[in-house]
This record gives C-alpha cells, structure tokens and sequence, in this order.
C-alpha cells in the first residue's frame, strides 16, 4: 500500500460509493471513525448537493473520507431502442399509478460543476467510476491533496487508470453488486467478466499502483484473501448496504436475506447498463429486452422505482446486490468494522499457525 493511502485509514476496509442515497453522510462517518474509509456518492445529485453532504460529513468526523464521481457517457448509439423499451414499459407506469422518466435528463452527471467544487473544497479522497478522468483532471487534484482512484474491471482498463495518473486502482470483479465500472459499455463483451481473485492477479501484473479490490466481499476471511493476492484494501458495497447507517430502503436491506430472492444477475432492466441486482419481477419481464442505454433507461425507468419504494413492492425496485448478499449483517457501520477486523486478524493468525507446524 502507498504511504499516502497508507494514512488515510487504520484498516484496510473501504465502504463502497453506492449511489442512489444508500452511501449517505452517517454511514461515511461511522465507518471513517472506525478506521475504515468511508465515502460519499456524488452520483445523481447535483454539484451543490454533493457539496451539502461534503459539509455534513465534515462535521461528523474528522478523520479521512472520499467521493464517488460518475463520468460523463457517450451518446446512446440506438436512441430508437430506447423509445421502444419505454414502449414495453407503458403497462408499468398505470400500475404504480406515476409516468415513465424523461430519457434525455443528461449524460454528463454534472461532471464539470462537480470537478470544480472539488477542486475549490478539497477532500481526502476522489474516486471515479465508469472510466478514468484526464491526466489534467487527476494532476490538478494532486494538487489540491486529493488521492485518487478510478475502477476497472479488466488489466486494459487498469492500465488506462495508471497511465492517466491515478494513484490506485479499483479492480471491480463481476460478483459486484450494483454497475459495473466498465470504461465503455460494449455488448459485444456481454458475460465475460473477471472474478476478483483472478482479476486481482491480473492487474497486479499491468499496473504497479495500488490495488483495492471489489466484488463479493462480505467477511474479513475474504479479505485476508484479497490482501494475500496482493491487493492493499478491500471495498465493501453490500456488507454496509444492510448497516443501521445505510440510506437504502428496508426492503432492499431485507431482501438481502430474504430467502426468496435465491440469485443476483446482471442487468440492464433498470439503467440500460449492466448493474448486479437480486432477481425480482421487473428484472425477469424486463431484463432481457433492456437497450445498451445508460443513462437514458436509469432516466426512464427511476420514477417507477420510487413509485415502487413508495408503494412498499420491492418486485419493482433496483436491488442492487454482490453475490455475497446471503451473508450480510444488520448491524451498525462501525461494530461492522470491528467485526470484519477481528476476522481478518484470525483468519490470519490461523493461517499463520499452520504454515508454523
């Protein structure tokens, strides 16, 4: 690990930055005051959003903490196949008594307003997700202090990271829950993600920046495995989802262990991007007929996802989850920590004890 990542947390556990208001303020906090790193998501707020939370983190800890920008999307390269899946989705709209989204909200997620906040208000922590920022854009938040990462899910994708200028990488395996932090959303390369362990291994190999890994990780023995395969830290996204401090709606923390929702899968039906969610109604109707779209479809689709919350159906709501998702613990942020601490230092010691026999 980097000495710069090195002071900026006291174990080597990162909360991931869910999106969508399950990574707000308290959880951050409670997970940066038990020596974790704990993040914001900037995506889908507004610029002055993301710095109203920025300021009430600030004033619930003083330790380290980072935020989760979105980069900008290209054009959808079929905005006809948009207008028809909003065609297949007429009859949900009358059902939970709302409209369909408007698909031409924005592709670029503020992205500028946010640099600059950032840039002007400097934070600990910066990381990217759907593809890598400019050389310019990572030198000038050196400059401000900021350490930052961006994700790839493949060596290429790492090796694009280090050679903008990043100070460490995020390999995101397949068994993540939520988007896939692919750089380019290419249907050509639909299912053939990496599982973390191989993919660890991998950019290990391309890059000689840190590594954090990401995918599937619920109990500190699976972090004494990243750690043994080379990564510096592990980011946890559906272990925290289901904490006392997470933002996620309860039936999304339950669901988690629910014993009817057997499988996640990947999916477009909610985002038009490939996302790992718990297998419900909406995904299997209307999963496999979801456009390489995003954010056109997360547009579309997002008024009858809380029309859905609201109306207490998770069958229609977003539940994003790792495959790990069996295993989650309702707990607070911070006991979490500790726990998956004190696993991590006995699988250790297990191990060592082994080997020295």
């Amino acid at each position: 690990m980097s000495l710069a990542l090195t002071d900026l947390l006291r174990h080597p556990v990162v909360q991931a930055p869910m999106a969508g208001g399950v990574a707000v303020p308290q959880l951050a906090a409670a997970v940066s005051e038990a020596g974790g790193l704990g993040f914001l998501a900037a995506g889908y707020k507004t610029a002055d959003g993301m710095y109203q939370e920025i300021k009430q983190l600030r004033g619930l800890t003083g330790f380290a903490f980072g935020v989760n920008v979105f980069m900008p999307q290209p054009e959808t390269p079929d905005p006809a196949a948009v207008g028809v899946y909003a065609h297949q989705l007429a009859g949900e709209a009358p059902w939970y008594d709302t409209e369909l989204g408007d698909p031409d909200r924005g592709r670029d997620d503020g992205y500028d307003a946010k640099l600059a906040v950032l840039l002007d208000n400097p934070v600990p922590v910066v990381s990217f997700h759907f593809g890598v920022p400019s050389r310019d854009v990572l030198d000038a938040l050196l400059r401000a202090g900021t350490f930052t990462l961006a994700t790839a899910t493949t060596p290429d994708e790492a090796r694009a990271v280090e050679e903008a200028g990043a100070d460490a990488v995020i390999a995101q395996g397949v068994e993540a829950g939520g988007h896939q932090g692919t750089h380019r959303d290419d249907p050509e390369t639909e299912g053939s993600g990496i599982g973390l362990l191989s993919l660890i291994s991998q950019v290990r190999e391309a890059v000689g920046i840190p590594v954090v890994a990401a995918g599937g990780i619920m109990h500190g023995s699976q972090i004494a495995a990243v750690l043994a395969a080379g990564a510096s830290a592990a980011q946890l996204g559906t272990a925290f989802l289901a904490t006392h401090e997470s933002g996620a709606h309860t039936l999304h923390k339950q669901a988690l262990t629910n014993p009817l929702y057997t499988r996640t899968e990947l999916t477009r039906a909610f985002s038009g991007r490939p996302a790992r969610a718990l297998v419900n109604r909406f995904l299997r109707e209307h999963g496999p007929y979801a456009p390489a779209a995003y954010p056109d479809v997360h547009h579309l689709t997002a008024p009858l996802r809380k029309a859905a919350a609201a109306a207490g159906d998770p069958q229609g709501m977003a539940l994003w989850a790792g495959q790990g998702h069996r295993m989650a613990r309702e707990l607070p942020a911070g006991q979490l920590v500790e726990v998956l601490t004190a696993e991590l230092t006995a699988t250790r010691t297990a191990l060592s004890a082994g080997g020295a026999r």
